[in-house]
């Protein structure tokens, strides 16, 4: 078998899954923080250009009446660019929509799944939350994780003990610290996704298929049988994720639909204000080395980008948790994940 401390199509074991600076950045920080450093930094930039031995802004605004020509630009790509999402967004959504007969084989799918779910982990009645459901889902995987190593501290197959007891131990300690995760997790606030994605189910399914197939003359029919229960365990945890996934999706592209309609009259307003009473001989003077005009310039500039900057703060988060998870079951596609022992 390989490691069972390698990690899956999702990053490496445990917490450190999903680590790292950048994938913080892009998953966990939140959006509109992340908007606000963006244009601090565009703002700072700006307006340090300012002391570079260039051409004045006061000078091009006077003598090419630069505050009309770019802030005027803004207006229309602020409406055209809102329109433009939040009808993408209309279209996204309106796969929810359907006839009562459509709707309610959606419900009889999502019945029958959750039954399945139910059957499997031995659980009565599952909860109706996505965290507490995933919660249920892992705490099942644990359990069945524990009683495959129970059944094999009898084996005589020193190796095949080692593995299974390796084997476990990754699968309870990345079930337990997600559990641990989970516990006060809501759905919308990216913490359920966030501890979905640190579950690595694929590299579970191939490490337990591959036990079973390359020890299947040692192993006794109970431990196959508790084998084969555990992969029936961790192929139900595939669906659930991409559910609650393409549900967080939709979440979001509201959340942005309304982000940037609450956003937009702001800056249309303040883009107007710019063309209509800012000009080269607006608040002479400078405040810390730098001319009056080139705050007022920078600020209108970062606000006249913010709607773009809110775009795009939602999508890499989108995006990113798209890429990393382009394929549900036993399939691993990102290149630090493949195994030296495949081919």
């Amino acid at each position: 078998m390989s490691d069972a401390n390698s990690s899956d199509d999702d990053g490496s074991e445990g917490k450190g899954r999903l680590g790292g600076p950048r994938l913080w950045v892009l998953l966990q920080l939140n959006r509109w923080a992340f908007t606000a450093t963006i244009l601090l930094i565009v703002y700072v930039v700006l307006v340090a250009f300012s002391l570079v031995d260039l051409t004045p802004l006061r000078t091009i605004v006077e003598n090419q009446d630069g505050i009309e020509f770019l802030f005027s630009a803004f207006i229309g790509a602020i409406i055209t660019g809102t329109s433009i999402v939040v009808t993408i967004n209309q279209l996204v959504l309106s796969q929810e929509l359907g006839a009562v007969g459509q709707q309610r084989d959606r419900m009889q799918e999502s019945m029958d799944f959750r039954q399945d779910v139910e059957d499997t982990i031995s659980e009565d009645a599952s909860p109706p939350e996505p965290a507490a459901f995933l919660f249920e889902l892992v705490d099942g995987v644990s359990e069945r994780a524990t009683e495959l190593e129970e059944e094999m501290e009898d084996e005589r197959d020193e190796e095949l003990r080692e593995k299974i007891a390796d084997y476990v131990e990754d699968t309870t300690g990345n079930a337990e610290s997600v559990k641990e995760d989970l516990e006060d997790a809501q759905f919308g606030s990216f913490e359920v996704i966030w501890n979905a994605l640190n579950f690595n189910y694929s590299r579970k399914i191939y490490d337990a298929r591959k036990i079973r197939d390359e020890h299947d003359d040692s192993l006794s029919d109970e431990a196959s049988e508790k084998i084969d229960h555990m992969i029936d365990t961790l192929k139900l945890f595939g669906p659930a994720r991409e559910h609650f996934k393409t549900l967080y999706f939709q979440w979001e592209l509201i959340n942005l639909s309304r982000a940037l309609l609450y956003i937009s009259v702001p800056a249309l307003t303040v883009m107007a204000i710019m063309i209509m009473y800012v000009d080269g001989s607006t608040l002479l003077g400078t405040t810390l080395g730098v001319d009056n005009l080139v705050w007022i310039t920078s600020a209108g500039f970062v606000v006249g980008i913010s709607p773009f900057v809110v775009f795009i703060t939602y999508i890499l988060r989108i995006a990113t948790v798209a890429k990393r998870t382009l394929a549900m079951g036993p399939f691993i596609l990102r290149e630090s994940e493949r195994d030296e022992d495949l081919g």
